[in-house]
């Protein structure tokens, strides 16, 4: 019987790996032990292909790392990298299997500066805020019905446009009063302190709107000054403010009293609305009305009885001059009435006038003309291109005719070929009993071949 010794021992089995399998192992390792991290640095090679997607690499003054951020990812960024940019990254780390590249996959990209501006703004607002600038029960109510609006604004910018023309169309009987001050820049937040500086000195306006468009972070900066802020605090004039878009917010947002969306939300919210109040002057015409009838319905009462009282009581002379004095009382409020009445009839329609002149009818009307005007300039440069195109395109067709093969056919030459085969140059070239083709300028002739000549 043979022993253990005499058996050979196997050698171990061995793993082996393909290069694939390497790689995947390798980028599964690599996804699985780093999370989406952080990451700011320097791009450089930065390329585009036809496929959308972006590869760039990262680098600093010791390394470099390539990346790649997919179509899907970069088509949410508004930022368009460049070489030699400065930015701020969220990626994961991942692993190019086929080539078995180190890389990270990008999700979020933006400028490295608007990343400082914007831990610069959160840590101002957080300080600001513990501070109570921004509390509540300090803000004023904007007055039902101002004697006269300020606007904090660029005097050229669309949003002083779109304030008065709300302002306009819901109450034009309010005046308004611009302070112009420029909305970005250096200059600009120190600028708007010294134009609410100015309205609080001359107290010309009942409440303020601090107005400006859309804009970067960048370009509303100049509305997250800490000085501006506490200016809007301190000010004795109630203050709406309108900076940017619905989506925007500023820190001047938090310090004023009331926050509007847009400029021309502000504009909305800082006058009533001029029907509205059309209709309840009409339904206090109509009260007023009903109230007079009532009091001469009354007073003629209390003067019949006086009358019958001051006939039993008073001798026919004192009862004439009582009937005399009444009556020059009621030929006065009758008078009173009468320029009461003619008042008010001035001011509704002073104010009916004002807001037939602010009727959106008229911009259509004006709109409709130059539509008009435009759809004819736009019918003549048709025209006069078509014109043009036609004189440039008949040298060409006269060109193309005088070197046309066709011009040759109806010289009377003909192109000959074997039936269905090469255009023949040589008589050799189609012997006899052959079929040919001759094409002419008009229908083609198919004959044999009985012979040739050299």
């Amino acid at each position: 019987m043979p022993v253990l010794s005499e058996y050979p021992a196997r050698p171990p089995e061995r793993d082996i790996y393909t290069v694939s399998r390497l790689n995947r192992e390798v980028r599964a390792l690599l996804e699985r032990g780093f999370g989406a991290l952080w990451l700011e640095a320097e791009i450089s090679n930065f390329a585009k292909p036809a496929s959308g997607h972006w590869y760039f690499s990262l680098k600093d003054a010791a390394a470099q790392v390539r990346c790649a951020m997919f179509r899907q990812r970069n088509m949410l960024s508004t930022l368009v990298p460049r070489d030699g940019q400065k930015v701020l990254v969220r990626a994961r780390i991942g692993l190019y299997e086929p080539r078995g590249e180190f890389q990270l996959i990008i999700d979020h990209i933006e400028d490295a500066g608007l990343g400082a501006l914007r831990r610069q703004y959160d840590e101002r607002l957080a300080r600001l805020a513990a501070e109570g600038l921004f509390e509540a029960g300090r803000k004023r109510a904007l007055p039902s019905l101002p004697r006269r609006i300020g606007v904090i604004t660029s005097p050229t910018g669309a949003a002083i446009r779109d304030i008065l023309h709300v302002l306009a169309r819901r109450f034009a009987a309010i005046p308004v009063l611009i302070y112009p001050v420029p909305v970005q820049g250096a200059q600009a937040a120190g600028e708007i302190v010294a134009a609410l500086a100015l309205a609080a000195a001359r107290r010309e306006c009942d409440v303020l709107i601090l107005a400006r468009g859309g804009g970067s972070l960048e370009d509303l900066w100049a509305f997250n000054d800490e000085a501006l802020a506490r200016a809007i605090v301190s000010s004795t004039i109630p203050i709406i403010s309108g900076v940017g878009h619905e989506v925007d917010t500023t820190i001047a947002d938090f310090a004023a009293d009331v926050r509007a969306p847009t400029p021309s939300a502000a504009a909305e919210m800082v006058v009533p609305d001029g029907e509205e109040w059309l209709r309840a002057l009409r339904t206090l015409e109509a009260r007023l009305a009903r109230g007079m009838h009532r009091r001469l319905l009354h007073d003629r009462k209390a003067l019949a009885w006086l009358s019958h009282r001051a006939t039993l009581v008073s001798p026919i002379a004192r009862l004439l001059d009582q009937m005399q004095h009444l009556d020059e009382l009621e030929q006065r409020l009758f008078r009173a009435l009468r320029q009461r009445a003619g008042d008010l009839r001035n001011v509704f329609g002073e104010l009916r006038s004002r807001l037939w002149g602010a009727s959106p009818a008229l911009l259509i009307r004006e709109g409709a003309a130059r539509r008009r005007e435009l759809a004819l300039r736009l019918r003549s440069a048709q025209q006069a291109l078509l014109q043009e195109w036609r004189e440039r395109l008949l040298p060409l067709i006269r060109t193309l005719q005088a070197v046309s093969p066709l011009a040759t056919l109806d010289r009377g030459y003909a192109i000959v070929s074997a039936q269905g085969g090469a255009i023949l140059r040589q008589a050799q070239a189609a012997p006899e009993g052959v079929l040919i083709e001759a094409r002419l300028a008009r229908g083609t002739i198919i004959a044999r071949v009985e012979g040739s000549k050299p």
